[in-house]
């Protein structure tokens, strides 16, 4: 199959970033998979010199930037090979792109139940806005069992403050769930729920909104009424099939009147 060879002959806007790709992935495995819901032009799926192996991730260029718009909103979170795939604009899945979405608005998320995973995850709080990043689930390293709590990460506050307001408490797989602003990294340590030090600091804080709202990528996140990934808070959440959220069929609430 032919690649992409450099940046420059892709239509970005056409585009889809696809990470998190099993090391078993490849690119006929990719254009296979989807051609299912649009026209695609070429696969390219960067490959270390030595190994020959892929990276993790790859790119799909389809034929318009609507079928690309479409893969975004079915492909995302779908697990290929036991791995949920991260699917979004490439011309975001950069350094200067999706992190420079990241305002702050990192959700922690306690006493998850074993069944939770990272597409459940998706699923519930995807109803509230745009998720910049694959949800996560914090997991032993030897047992791949989930240690019980994860984190959700919003492009904005105003949807992690309704995800907090309506499932803060709620009952997710059978438990009474914790949804709260994670505590701010300390040294290169990864976000937690408790506190790293003496004077711990959570996120959404009023200057991490202010700092927010005078974000020049903010241009980025909506334009007519799309998201960044493409994806409205009301298309993410019809996109994906309701489900039952433990023994008491309660779905998802709907998300947040647009005002």
């Amino acid at each position: 199959m032919a690649g992409l060879p450099t940046v420059e002959h892709r239509n970005q806007e056409a585009t889809c970033y696809v990470g998190n790709l099993d090391p078993s992935c490849d690119e006929d495995l990719l254009m296979e998979l989807f051609n299912h819901v649009g026209r695609v032009n070429s696969v390219h799926m960067p490959k270390d010199k030595l190994t020959n192996q892929h990276n993790g991730y790859g790119f799909v260029e389809y034929r318009d930037v609507t079928d690309a718009d479409y893969a975004i909103q079915v492909m995302n979170m779908v697990k290929l090979h036991g791995r949920p795939l991260r699917v979004s604009k490439s011309s975001l899945d950069k350094k200067t792109g999706l992190n420079a979405l990241d305002v702050g608005a990192n959700l922690f998320l306690g006493n998850l139940d074993t069944d939770v995973d990272e597409k459940v995850l998706f699923d519930t709080f995807s109803a509230f806005g745009t998720i910049i990043r694959q949800p996560k689930v914090m997991r032993d390293e030897d047992t791949n069992q989930s240690k019980g709590y994860g984190f959700v990460s919003f492009d904005s506050f105003e949807a992690s403050d309704a995800a907090i307001d309506c499932m803060n408490g709620q009952f997710l797989c059978n438990r009474q769930i914790t949804v709260q602003y994670a505590f701010k990294k300390s040294n290169n340590n990864e976000e937690t729920g408790q506190a790293p030090g003496t004077r711990p600091e959570r996120h959404g804080s009023r200057a991490e909104r202010m700092l927010a709202a005078s974000n020049p990528m903010r241009k980025y996140m909506t334009n007519n009424g799309t998201t960044a990934t493409g994806i409205t808070p009301a298309t993410a959440a019809s996109a994906i099939p309701p489900r039952p959220l433990g023994g008491f069929g309660i779905i998802p609430p709907p998300p947040p009147p647009v005002p």
